[in-house]
């Protein structure tokens, strides 16, 4: 990769030069800091365009002066993918103020944002029309539609609806050179050649900037149904998995495994989140999603009944109100932060085959155990076989007092995966932090093919560098 200029700062008389008037702005702490607070990144100064053309302009600018680029979105991001802790000096570009719903045409489930709208603001405009924007993360408030789009997230309605690839039906975007890409359709089918939107969703803003998108909506469910069931061990939460897909093809929309480790987590760090059921090993938050006629509580409870009568389920709640219902899922959206308040060896965003999960569960804990005194939550979307296997210090110890073992527990953990058919990296991306499990693990085709595509949009290596390849 070409070697980017010396340290940037806010009076490069000209960088400034080549931009509009105002786009430029003094970098603010809150763009240089990433959630789990183990990276710090770095920046000279703030682009923060208000349309396409003035994005264009500042990915032309930092071209011609060879400084990088590292987008931001809402920094919810987890793998250190909007953070540049070191190198020369970047550029930080937000879109902040590229927030506008563009339009919303109801009829044909289509709505266009900017990319600096939240995923709650895309959810709002479609729910005013009376549909539903069907991506759902625990971030929704902060998350924004170009940082969703270029790690290509997940959240808990994968199941149902796919990743955000699946609905996404056109970009706007700026490539390296400054070229704007118009390709907001509004289409189903459009098969035109090499798919540049697909190249951008998951490219974590390594080969440009997505600045607007055309997103796939849907209808409201008539009925939705929700449940905590408690059940033996993940065996049985698969077996539970089985039975719904047969019996509700296509309506269940999300089914989320919750360990009992994380539970008592809960109740030790927040105990004002109200917990459904007594303590158990494990449980699944299942939510259905039904059109209208067929009653979605009446399935849940009959759902719920073949699989007591299975053995699958010990225990369960079905949700009697929307008040209830939004209870279980705060639950679920609330782990998150309790784990943050004990604070983690080392976190694991992995996905297996679903007949692998189980099995590799029982081990690998067998295998951390050797390890040391440790501690494992595992949870996460089940039903397409992402989990978030996170391991934290014995009680009354602190993350510092394994800094030694921090490597070897994550290097053991990925190793299982991969030696099972899975990726170390599901929902959040390769970022910074996993670009030696990318060079290790990746397919060396791929790699190649990877780089090579890089090479052809990005020479001059400006765009969020180091983020995915090094």
């Amino acid at each position: 990769m070409p070697d980017l200029r010396p340290p940037l700062n806010d009076a490069d008389d000209r960088l400034a030069a080549m931009l509009p008037p105002g786009v430029l702005r003094p970098l603010e702490d809150r763009f240089l800091d990433e959630p789990r607070g183990r990276y710090r990144g770095r920046g000279a100064v703030l682009a923060a365009p208000r349309d396409v053309g003035e994005v264009a302009a500042v990915v032309r600018a930092c071209a011609a002066a060879r400084v990088g680029i590292v987008p931001r979105g809402g920094g919810t991001g987890l793998v250190a993918g909007s953070v540049m802790p070191d190198g020369s000096m970047p550029l930080v570009l937000s879109l902040d103020r590229m927030t506008a719903v563009r339009g919303i045409w109801p009829d044909e489930d289509v709505l266009v944002a900017e990319a600096g709208a939240t995923l709650q603001q895309v959810r709002d405009a479609a729910e005013a029309e009376g549909r539903l924007f069907p991506l759902a993360l625990a971030a929704q408030g902060t998350a924004q539609m170009g940082g969703i789009l270029a790690t290509n997230a997940g959240g808990v309605a994968v199941l149902r609806w796919g990743n955000a690839r699946a609905l996404c039906l056109g970009v706007e975007a700026v490539l390296p050179d400054g070229t704007i890409i118009r390709d907001l359709k509004r289409l189903r089918k459009d098969n035109t050649g090499y798919d540049i939107r697909d190249l951008l969703i998951g490219a974590e803003g390594t080969l440009g900037i997505i600045t607007a998108a055309s997103l796939r909506l849907a209808p409201r469910a008539a009925e939705v149904a929700t449940a905590m069931l408690a059940v033996p061990d993940p065996a049985a939460a698969l077996a539970l998995l089985g039975v719904a897909n047969a019996r509700l093809a296509g309506n269940v929309t999300a089914f989320e495994l919750i360990s009992g480790q994380g539970l008592a987590f809960m109740s030790a760090e927040l105990p004002g989140i109200r917990q459904p059921l007594p303590a158990a090993p494990w449980s699944v938050l299942v939510e259905l999603s039904l059109p209208v006629g067929l009653p979605a509580d009446t399935a849940l409870e009959g759902l719920l009944e073949d699989a007591m009568e299975r053995g699958l389920v010990t225990d369960g709640v079905v949700a009697q109100s929307g008040a209830q219902a939004a209870e279980m899922w705060s639950l679920r959206e609330h782990l998150p932060e309790a784990n943050r308040r004990i604070g983690a060896i080392v976190s694991h965003d992995i996905s297996l085959p679903l007949s692998e999960i189980a099995r590799f569960i029982d081990d690998a804990g067998a295998v951390l155990a050797r390890m040391g005194d440790m501690r494992v939550n595992c949870f996460g979307h089940l039903g397409d076989g992402n989990l978030h296997y996170n391991v934290f210090p014995a009680a009354g110890r602190t993350r510092d007092d394994y800094d030694a073992l921090r490597g070897p527990v994550q290097e053991t953990v990925h190793e299982m995966v991969v030696a099972r058919g899975g990726s170390f990296s599901a929902e959040h991306g390769v970022g910074r932090m996993k670009v030696a499990d990318l060079a290790r693990w990746g397919d060396p085709g791929k790699l190649a093919a990877m780089r090579a595509v890089k090479a052809a949009l990005d020479p001059l290596g400006i765009m969020n560098p180091g983020a995915v390849l090094g």
